[in-house]
């Protein structure tokens, strides 16, 4: 480990891939799509036509159903919860959690020893307050 980085608290092969399911965007960056056309052996227009979507202001993955979730992205695979374009993923999903803990981890971790069962599968879902604010008008 080089001086100064901080041991990672997480394993993601041991997670049902949160991240991956609950977030709505993960945004693309035109780099994103330029990566994801290379993987795919395609042209960045019609990568960005097939994976990605304009949504919330911006191009972001596209998403399917998900047996866990309701939706995922649409790279993840269902049943082994791993990325199946890992080479290819977005920055964003590179990048993530950039801490040395993540919080959905600690939580499945939580809940498989509390509830004693290494299963358990705790549903999370991301509200944020000032949508909540903006529903009661």
């Amino acid at each position: 480990m080089a001086a100064g980085r901080t041991r990672v608290q997480y394993d993601c092969t041991k997670c049902v891939a949160f991240c991956c399911s609950i977030y709505e965007r993960v945004e693309v960056t035109a780099r994103d799509v330029k990566r994801l056309a290379s993987h795919f052996g395609l042209t960045p227009e019609v990568a960005e036509k097939r994976f990605t979507v304009h949504r919330f202001g911006g191009r972001i993955l596209r998403r399917k159903k998900d047996p866990f979730f309701g939706r995922s992205c649409k790279f993840l695979h269902p049943e082994t919860r791993g990325c199946t374009i890992y080479e290819g993923r977005p920055q964003a999903c590179r990048e993530y959690p950039g801490k040395s803990r993540c919080g959905y981890y600690d939580v499945l971790q939580f809940e498989r020893e509390i509830q004693d069962d290494p299963t358990i599968v705790p549903i999370v879902r991301l509200t944020f307050k000032k949508q909540l604010r903006d529903a009661d008008r």
